[in-house]
């Protein structure tokens, strides 16, 4: 069998061919699988079957492992010009492709990786209708959040874990209630929408624009309200994202991290030290929220997956905490200002289980402290320390 390296040719060899991306190629078959699976995402390895991800498992397609060759035929013509010399400089390569099936577009949001001399993929399903926070069933109090006017919501969470999604509903909240311009900058574009009140523009870094910062820079001259940086990946994309704030917009952002007050150290970790103290006022005065989300298998049936969130609002206690680097306290404060619409994850699993949503052992594999759930569960409220 030959190697990778002997079957892909170079990028300026095969540009007339990835210029434009043909239509029906061999790969659909599998993103319609997928689609016909109800699945949510696809995994394609050498030495492996294809396999796809479905209610939140992974399951093989009955079906032979791929091999090189058979990858190389299977991803390479997805590829343009573009993200061909991404993926030979890189070693991956991101971007977003659709498929047709019943005369309608499916779209996927792609990655092409090199592991171990080998080529593979992972795609994920987007749905082409944005669903409403009903449909999700996330926390009624991201409703009231689309009402600020500007400021920073910050979505926290793993890749996978739906921030997207969730970020979209907002959006298409606000497409519906208000006469505003929304402006998207994303890598790539995942959910399109559809223009109702508002007037959107959904920028896609490298095909319509160099980069985060440059889409950044440009953002000030095109009169947006509502802006979307996709993820906070560096200093620089969050400070600019913070300035936009302080000047009057409304910026939806995702970061990797794992709960809602470890969110603070995850950006202060982007700026040195002697910048701290400056970056925790910009953020005491502009953010308006932190979201932690993590997607849990579902018992509801037709519900594949259920949102757990954790919700930090910055209200004078959070701001105060902040503002005295008592960080280690911000998950208290949460817990005592659940009437203002915050929870943790404690109160978030023990409401999923008591709505029949997911199973006790779920919530129990995820809870932060078990033991907290379980008293939660009993009904047992936890005495909480005085955090002022």
């Amino acid at each position: 069998m030959p190697s990778p390296s002997a079957i892909i040719v170079s990028a300026e060899e095969d540009k007339q061919r990835f210029g434009k991306r043909p239509k029906n190629l061999e790969i659909d078959k599998l993103f319609r699988a997928v689609i016909k699976l109800e699945g949510s995402d696809l995994h394609l390895k050498v030495g492996r079957p294809p396999h796809i991800r479905i209610a939140g498992t992974l399951r093989p397609l009955n079906r032979g492992p791929i091999d090189d060759e058979e990858m190389v035929r299977l991803i390479f013509p997805m590829f343009d010009e573009r993200n061909r010399r991404i993926f030979d400089e890189d070693g991956g390569a991101d971007f977003a492709y659709a498929v047709e099936v019943d005369h309608k577009p499916w779209r996927f949001r792609v990655n092409v990786l090199q592991q171990l001399g080998h080529v593979g993929l992972v795609a994920r399903c987007v749905k082409n209708q944005i669903p409403t926070f009903e449909n999700l069933f996330l926390p009624p109090i991201l409703e009231e959040l689309c009402k600020f006017d500007q400021g920073m919501i910050l979505f926290a969470g793993v890749t996978g874990s739906g921030k997207s999604t969730s970020i979209a509903a907002m959006l298409d909240w606000i497409n519906r209630a208000k006469p505003v311009h929304i402006l998207t900058l994303e890598d790539p574009i995942e959910f399109t929408f559809t223009e109702d009140k508002a007037i959107i523009n959904q920028r896609e870094i490298g095909m319509d624009v160099k980069d985060f910062m440059t889409g950044m820079k440009h953002a000030v001259r095109e009169d947006p309200d509502v802006i979307l940086v996709g993820e906070m990946r560096d200093r620089e994309t969050f400070e600019t994202a913070l300035q936009a704030a302080e000047t009057g917009h409304l910026v939806f952002g995702t970061i990797h991290a794992s709960t809602a007050p470890s969110t603070i150290g995850r950006i202060l970790d982007l700026f040195p030290a002697d910048m701290h103290k400056a970056i925790r006022s910009a953020m005491v005065f502009n953010m308006k929220a932190i979201i932690a989300q993590k997607l849990l298998r579902s018992i509801k049936p037709g519900v594949p997956r259920a949102p757990t969130n954790e919700i930090m609002i910055f209200n004078p206690t959070v701001r105060k905490l902040l503002l005295e680097e008592m960080d280690e306290k911000l998950s208290d404060a949460i817990r005592l200002c659940k009437e203002e619409g915050m929870q943790d994850f404690t109160m978030s699993l023990k409401s999923l289980v008591e709505r029949d949503m997911i199973d006790r052992e779920t919530a129990f594999e995820v809870a932060p402290s078990p033991e907290a759930l379980k008293m939660a569960l009993k009904g047992i409220e936890l005495r909480e320390q005085g955090i002022l």
